[in-house]
């Protein structure tokens, strides 16, 4: 059995990167960092093996938004890429509208709920959590 391959870049193309293997979990985060990073009112991640991922071309700049999390960037045009926690290593997020085709990777949940603005309207059917899936600290 081979493993996926997806690709994705920013949206200057100056970034472009590969990941192979199977997504581990896909997720609409509305944390106030992820809205404030992104200017989008939730971004969409999906995980990796972060042993998976291969910048092509480019640079993806790196910035602390908070102890023990690292968001990257494309150093050119500022577009959101990658999500690093320390509490989970070995894995990488990407946001999801950064590849190029994301057939079959489906989000399976809304985090960090308790953020979200006040206007949008969650009526997708999905879990939604107060805070982290591993919290356990679901909505509905």
């Amino acid at each position: 059995m081979s493993d996926s391959t997806f690709s994705g870049r920013c949206f200057c193309g100056q970034a472009r990167f590969e990941l192979t293997g199977e997504p581990a979990f896909a997720c609409h985060c509305h944390c106030e960092s992820c809205r404030r990073a992104a200017g989008a009112p939730f971004v969409t991640w999906v995980s990796f093996d972060y042993a998976n991922l291969s910048l092509t071309s480019g640079t993806i700049t790196e910035y602390r938004s908070s102890p023990g999390v690292r968001r990257g960037h494309c150093a050119i045009c500022g577009t959101t890429i990658t999500y690093w926690s320390d509490k989970r290593p070995g894995e990488i997020d990407i946001a999801l509208a950064s590849l190029d085709e994301a057939t079959g990777i489906e989000p399976a949940a809304h985090i960090w709920v308790e953020d979200k603005v006040a206007w949008l309207v969650i009526d997708d059917g999905l879990p939604r959590y107060k805070t982290t899936v591993t919290a356990g600290d679901v909505i509905r």
